[in-house]
């Protein structure tokens, strides 16, 4: 049984009409739109094999060039299992890369369709933006910004990015949070491998100055003390090519850090640097600039970027030529022919904590100045305790040097038998958790006190302390109603009102 559609049955009852000899192949040629030669073709294999002949020869044979199914199962078990998170293009390149299977695009999105597997482009609403063509030459612009993410293991890291306008080459490094020590890092890394650009196209961060810092950072000094103009952009869409670059960089930076097992910095910056940057971005996203001369300088050499690329501070010297910075004071002990006080010194911070100060450009030998502490009156009554016993054991007397010191004898001899049990720190005062000041009221005032108290919210403490005289005959100052007020927490009538609703109904 042949199935055949409306052209094919059309061509089956023309050809048998010419067999017939009731129709012409010229006219034949015009009702099929076919040429004389595969009218004839058609005249001789219906002779000989009927209207099979309209049956392609290749109808039910496998397509030559078919790729086997085995492969498909391959790479569809690959998509589940460890490609789950890379785009088609991303995919196809790893494939190649990794697994040296080659699929053709259109091929590799069937088979990801089909399992529906397929990892689409976010689509959002936007303003319409007016296009800005690429700067002409290359270190006329970067762009610089960080993006936090989860780039590699389960904690967040920022990545701190520029990009060139022109050329779209990216400078980049892995950072724990987006910080000045960050960004001037990435300043000095770009200034090594190119040289000093004209200008710095950032957000209005607080990192790179602008109204949040009162047009004051350490960024926006390092770029003025190299010459390198920064420009604040109005909209995330102005510095829309170092945003693309991070949803690039998201986009087939993290699935790789995984396939790699990297969960560290030190790795993730080492492959980003070796192996991301040179291999995928620079050979496949970087473009041509309009005109070849560059904009990139050499760094002058009377310019340190040690001197530059660092965040500075200043305090102000003291007349006996010492100063503050964190916490702590320093002493200038340099040999200075003059006097400097009340002058401005340079604080260039380092790692771990450390600094180095500067004044009119030279390094200066400083040392922390160590300032003895200061005793507590407890350390001082038991020194004076221990004195006593000193005195003691000198004159051989304990009656002699009780008239002398005005310390009874039995106090003395208390002390002797406290050093012995536990040594110094025995003669510290030892207070349990239920001992009471000998001027402190009587439990059972203190309890009529709270009671009459949470009774009465509204009354003041001279008003309690009078009535409870009146009534009761009792005798408790104003301050002393108020002393036990702030022990329980209920010195105003707020806090007598919500401990009163905490009490058992019955009470």
């Amino acid at each position: 049984m042949i199935m055949m559609n409306s052209k094919a049955q059309l061509a089956v009852d023309v050809i048998a009409k010419v067999a017939e000899g009731r129709l012409t192949i010229a006219n034949a040629t015009k009702l099929l739109n076919k040429s004389r030669r595969t009218i004839e073709r058609y005249l001789h294999r219906y002779r000989k094999v009927g209207v099979q002949f309209i049956v392609h020869g290749n109808t039910g044979k496998a397509p030559v060039n078919k790729t086997p199914d085995n492969l498909k199962e391959t790479v569809q078990q690959l998509i589940r299992e460890k490609y789950y998170d890379l785009n088609l293009l991303h995919l196809a390149d790893m494939l190649e890369a990794n697994e040296h299977i080659a699929v053709k695009r259109e091929t590799l999105r069937c088979w990801a369709h089909d399992i529906h597997h397929v990892k689409r482009a976010k689509r959002r609403r936007s303003r319409v933006h007016k296009h800005r063509e690429r700067m002409e030459a290359a270190g006329l612009m970067l762009q610089m910004d960080g993006s936090p993410h989860r780039w590699f293991g389960n904690k967040k890291s920022c990545l701190i990015a520029a990009i060139d306008d022109a050329t779209s080459e990216l400078f980049a490094e892995f950072f724990p949070s987006e910080t000045t020590a960050g960004c001037l890092k990435v300043l000095r890394t770009i200034i090594e491998k190119r040289g000093v650009f004209k200008t710095l196209y950032v957000d209005r961060a607080g990192i790179f100055g602008g109204p949040k810092r009162s047009n004051f950072s350490q960024m926006q000094r390092a770029c003025e003390e190299l010459g390198i103009e920064i420009i604040f952009a109005s909209s995330p869409q102005g510095k829309g090519r170092v945003e693309r670059a991070f949803d690039t960089l998201q986009d087939r930076l993290i699935p790789e850090l995984r396939l790699n097992g990297i969960t560290d910095m030190i790795s993730a910056n080492s492959y980003l640097q070796h192996v991301f940057i040179p291999q995928f971005w620079h050979k496949k996203l970087t473009v041509k600039s309009k005109l070849k001369n560059s904009e990139y300088k050499p760094l002058p050499p009377h310019i340190n970027l040690d001197d530059i690329c660092v965040i500075k501070q200043y305090r102000k010297i003291r007349n006996d030529h010492t100063f503050s910075y964190g916490n702590k004071f320093y002493f200038i002990e340099s040999p200075i022919k003059h006097s400097i006080a009340h002058q401005k010194i340079e604080i260039r911070s380092l790692s771990q904590g450390k600094f180095n100060a500067y004044f009119a450009g030279r390094q200066l030998k400083i040392n922390e100045v160590v300032e003895p502490i200061k005793a507590s009156m407890e350390d001082i009554e038991i020194q004076k305790k221990l004195d006593v016993l000193a005195l003691a054991d000198k004159l051989g007397n304990v009656s002699e040097a009780s008239r002398l010191s005005g310390v009874s004898r039995d106090t003395i001899y208390r002390h002797r038998r406290l050093i012995k049990q536990g040594g110094i720190d025995a003669l510290r005062r030892q207070e349990t958790p239920n001992h009471r000041h000998l001027n402190r009221t009587e439990e059972e005032i203190e309890k009529l006190v709270i009671e009459f108290s949470l009774q009465n919210p509204h009354l003041g403490q001279a008003q309690v302390s009078r009535q409870l005289r009146a009534n009761y005959s009792v005798e408790i100052s104003p301050a002393g109603v108020r002393y036990i007020w702030l022990r329980e927490n209920m010195n105003t009538a707020a806090l007598r009102l919500a401990k009163l609703e905490l009490l058992p109904k019955s009470a």
